[in-house]
């Protein structure tokens, strides 16, 4: 009896075990079904043989679903879950939901970019078209409408199609130079001058078309010679037109009437302009134009600096409590909130007591960070005259030497560098502007200063002076999108106090417009005989 009870407890625990197993399988195969439904590829502990390689977009073995799911225990042993590597890796290929979105949003965007940038010329394109082919057909209609009842063209007429071809041409390069130049920015909002210019010029052309409908092609005018005088009008006022143009778009804003002072977030970076009547966003383009030429790299290093030795004094402050903070409730509940506002008050006056303090390590850090500048700065002029010296002697070698063995600039550049490479690295990071010059660059400037025969001071000119933002890279500096800021219609005018900002991803620029003064001066006469005097000598004077 004892033994069967304990047969039948073993039998019990091993069943047990395989329906235990039985589901631990299961579980496995419907976790096998999952991966294999989201492309997951999963590698057995057979390696892959030279006959057989793996590849990532392949599964090592080609067993159907069906064959997977009730043969694989079969084929592989029972530690498989312990000894199988599974590649969730990300197809190059695959694309998640939210790259799908970002994507179309990113064709939308260059779309109406690219709508934004090529509409107007298209315009500009199709108006000039029109205003061109006006004169050429009111010449051509009556010629192929009704021929044999045009009056000849004598020489006062040929005369007049000599005026209307001189005239065309100065007028197609007219337009070419002023409305067809390539757009070099795109603007919030359309340029009021040249949609009225747009308009002027359609609505007088629309008018000659009219004109020429009603009293010349319903009549069918036998007088050619009126009929061409009638082109020669037409051509007039469109040159009429173009010098209003070059007026109201090149002309008017040449006299400055306003200060524009323009100043970076970031550091404060100030300078001052001076434009004419434009409208707030012709003035922004204006002003981002002379950013990028005036205003020095805009370097984020230089920033965190002050930050760093704020988050060091914050650090510094600790805060005890020696009760306990099991103590920080009474029993009233109102001991906690006493012991908070303590340790708040503790933390105002050691901040105080720490900042009575802090212009004494500001000055010592200053000094110490001047010094090392000057230290690296003194290696690295010592270190670049030195190997200018050693291509000074380089070229006198290559004089005396063969035609053959002569060194290029570029293998020059690449020979000397080494030798001042360490001094400029370690001067650009102590300055923090290691990061606006790479390395080909560097190579780059100094095969330039090689080639132009220029002197180490030309060379370190780029580096121990920061320059204005195009000298650098675009990648450095080029902002994909500015957003024009103004409480104004951008459209209007500028006006005295008008302030506007400019807003890119790392900073911005705060404008501020103030009108020029009316000068008024005055003339005073000098009479030259007032400038006359006599110089009269004492006799007693000694000798």
């Amino acid at each position: 009896m004892d033994t069967e009870s304990t047969h039948s407890g073993y039998s019990n625990r091993s069943n047990r075990h395989g329906e235990q197993s039985r589901r631990e399988r299961r579980k496995l195969s419907s976790k096998d079904s999952s991966r294999s439904e989201r492309s997951v590829i999963i590698n057995t502990p057979y390696g892959p043989t030279q006959a057989s390689p793996n590849h990532n977009s392949e599964p090592l073995l080609e067993v159907p679903t069906s064959v997977a799911g009730d043969e694989a225990p079969s084929l592989q042993d029972d530690n498989w879950g312990e000894t199988t590597t599974a590649v969730t890796g990300t197809s190059e290929l695959s694309l998640s939901q939210e790259e799908v979105v970002g994507l179309g949003k990113g064709l939308e965007d260059g779309l109406r970019q690219g709508c934004r940038r090529y509409a107007p010329l298209a315009l500009g394109l199709c108006v000039g078209l029109l205003v061109l082919a006006t004169p050429l057909a009111f010449l051509v209609l009556p010629a192929v409408l009704w021929p044999a009842r045009l009056q000849a063209c004598g020489s006062a007429c040929e005369g007049l199609f000599l005026s209307v071809s001189c005239k065309l041409l100065i007028l197609l390069l007219a337009v070419w130079a002023i409305f067809l130049r390539q757009a070099h920015a795109s603007l919030p909002r359309v340029c009021v001058y040249r949609a009225l210019l747009a308009i002027l010029t359609l609505l007088l052309t629309l008018s000659y078309w009219l004109f020429y409908g009603v009293r010349i092609l319903d009549s069918q005018d036998e007088d050619y010679q009126g009929i061409v005088q009638f082109a020669v009008s037409l051509v007039d006022s469109l040159l009429f037109v173009h010098y209003l143009a070059i007026v109201l778009l090149e002309l008017r804003q040449l006299q400055s009437c306003y200060s524009l002072c323009v100043i970076r977030s970031t550091d404060g970076e100030t300078r001052y302009y001076n434009l004419g009547q434009l409208s707030i966003q012709r003035a922004a383009l204006s002003l981002l134009e002379f950013y990028y030429r005036d205003f020095p790299l805009h370097n984020p290093a230089l920033l965190s600096a002050s930050k760093h030795r704020a988050a060091k004094h914050l650090a510094g402050l600790k805060v005890y409590t020696v009760d306990g903070p099991g103590n920080l409730a009474g029993p009233a509940g109102g001991s906690g909130g006493s012991q908070v506002g303590g340790h708040s008050r503790a933390m105002i006056s050691a901040a105080a007591r720490r900042r009575d303090a802090t212009h004494n390590e500001l000055y010592y850090e200053e000094a110490d960070h001047d010094r090392r500048v000057r230290k690296r700065r003194a290696r690295l002029v010592v270190a670049v005259e030195e190997a200018f010296m050693h291509v000074r002697r380089m070229q006198q070698e290559e004089q005396k030497a063969s035609p053959g063995d002569v060194m290029d600039v570029r293998e020059a550049a690449l020979a000397i560098f080494p030798s001042m490479a360490r001094a400029l690295q370690k001067y650009l990071r102590t300055t923090r502007r290691q990061h606006c010059h790479s390395m080909d660059s560097i190579q780059r400037h100094l095969a330039f200063c090689l080639t132009h025969n220029m002197s180490p001071k030309a060379f370190l000119e780029a580096y121990l002076s920061p320059g204005p933002t195009l000298q650098y890279g675009r990648e450095r500096w080029m902002a994909g999108q500015w957003t024009l800021v103004s409480e104004a219609a951008v459209t209007s005018g500028l006006k005295e106090d008008t302030v506007f900002s400019l807003r890119c991803l790392d900073f911005s620029l705060a404008v501020t417009v103030k009108s020029i003064p009316y000068i008024q001066m005055t003339e005073e006469y000098v009479d030259p005989k007032s400038h006359k005097f006599t110089l009269s000598l004492q006799s007693e004077t000694s000798v």
